[in-house]
């Protein structure tokens, strides 16, 4: 009898320690969930994508004028990358637009005389300047220097009637003057190819 007793009284206890127990498991599971701090956790810093760590305040003013000398180079360096590979927000006004960037793709397609012309202007020159040349050498490169300049007007007709053609088909309602293009496309033509900004985006021979 005695161990009856002992035996009912314990079993109450033990129902009320694992319904206890059930009830702070089902209310981590259903109700309110328990915190971190709580549990003993460290919240992990979100790191996001792209976006610069804010820096400390300088601590004094050669330190700040120093940072931004630093950003304002930064800043030149991405503009003249960006104005040379032709994004659209660092581009001069003279070359935004896409009536310009067809303009720029149909001289960078084709091979121009007009990259010649300076050349041959520069050998004109060297002869002149050299008194000791023969007579008939002065009379060689100056037919010569006028040669390049007729072949150069020609080139650049034919490059400014490509322009108005194209022009005309993919942009009929542009509002920019045939004669400012035309021009574009020819101060762009007697320039040399690697110097040429923006940087070409076409191949030569590649169709337009």
């Amino acid at each position: 009898m005695p161990s009856l007793f002992r035996r009912k009284s314990e079993e109450p206890a033990a129902s009320v320690a694992v319904s206890d127990a059930e009830a702070d498991s089902s209310l981590g599971a259903k109700g309110v969930t328990p915190s971190k701090r709580d549990l003993g956790q460290k919240t992990p810093k979100r790191v996001v994508a792209g976006r610069r760590v804010a820096e400390p305040p300088a601590a004094n003013r050669r330190e700040a004028a120093k940072r931004l000398r630093e950003k304002q180079r930064q800043e030149r360096v991405e503009a003249r990358e960006g104005m040379a590979n032709g994004e659209e927000r660092f581009l001069l006004a003279r070359d935004k637009g896409p009536v310009r960037r067809l303009v720029r793709d149909i001289v960078d397609s084709r091979r121009t005389i007009g990259t010649f012309f300076f050349g041959t202007t520069f050998l004109v020159m060297i002869v002149g300047f050299n008194r000791s040349l023969n007579q008939s050498i002065y009379t060689a490169a100056n037919a010569l220097f006028f040669l390049m300049l007729l072949a150069t007007a020609i080139d650049g007709f034919m490059i400014s009637r490509k322009v108005k053609k194209l022009v005309q088909e993919r942009f009929p309602d542009a509002k920019e003057r045939m004669g400012s293009l035309y021009l574009y496309a020819i101060m762009r033509s007697i320039s040399f190819r690697f110097i040429r900004n923006p940087k070409p985006q076409v191949k030569v021979g590649q169709s337009i």
